[in-house]
């Protein structure tokens, strides 16, 4: 699985930050009601996000009925959120809050309903604003007490992703849409 996507090769290490969670441990969520970590998103993916070793987040999660694409399988745009969220959380390793520049997927196989996904994302360097990542998805299989555990030799690959974060200031880029959530404005 390899995608064609052009990482500069001038990219400057993505150093983990100081105050970056130590491995293992769980990561805050984008909000309650974010569609892929949020535990109050009605229809989310309910990512379960963990801090990796050096710059890198892990992510667990079943594929649930309701991610159905083609027959018995999850949709693709399902799995490329899941890549989203979880590269997503890479640059808060590094002490940066970005949003996704780019994204590029490349499926290997299908990933049945039912299973448990694990999901790896890690830092491949940083330029300036911009946060280069790359992530795994596999299929594992429920440890003793049905959670799933890091695929290690026995995970099947499904997919590879690619991604571009580009650093940005939340109060202005957000501005607007949170302020008018504080003043009770509707969702859309």
């Amino acid at each position: 699985m390899t995608a064609f996507f052009p990482v500069p090769a001038d990219l400057d290490p993505a150093d983990r930050a100081a105050a970056a969670p130590a491995p293992g441990q769980r990561l805050p969520g984008h909000g309650r009601d974010c569609y892929g970590c949020g535990p109050d998103a009605p229809h989310g993916l309910h990512l379960e996000l963990f801090a990796g070793d050096g710059v890198a987040v892990t992510a667990r999660m079943r594929v649930r009925p309701r991610f159905e694409g083609g027959p018995g399988t999850i949709h693709g745009g399902v799995l490329a959120s899941a890549f989203d969220e979880v590269m997503g959380h890479v640059p808060t390793m590094c002490g940066r809050f970005c949003v996704t520049g780019h994204l590029q997927v490349d499926f290997a196989a299908p990933v049945p309903l039912g299973v448990d996904l694990y999901l790896r994302a890690t830092a491949l360097g940083v330029q300036r604003r911009k946060v280069f990542t790359e992530a795994h998805a596999w299929i594992v299989e429920p440890g003793p007490d049905g959670i799933a555990v890091e695929p290690g030799a026995s995970g099947i690959p499904v997919a590879a992703a690619h991604g571009l974060f580009v650093q940005i200031d939340p109060a202005s880029h957000y501005g607007a849409v949170a302020a008018g959530r504080r003043s009770g404005a509707q969702k859309s």
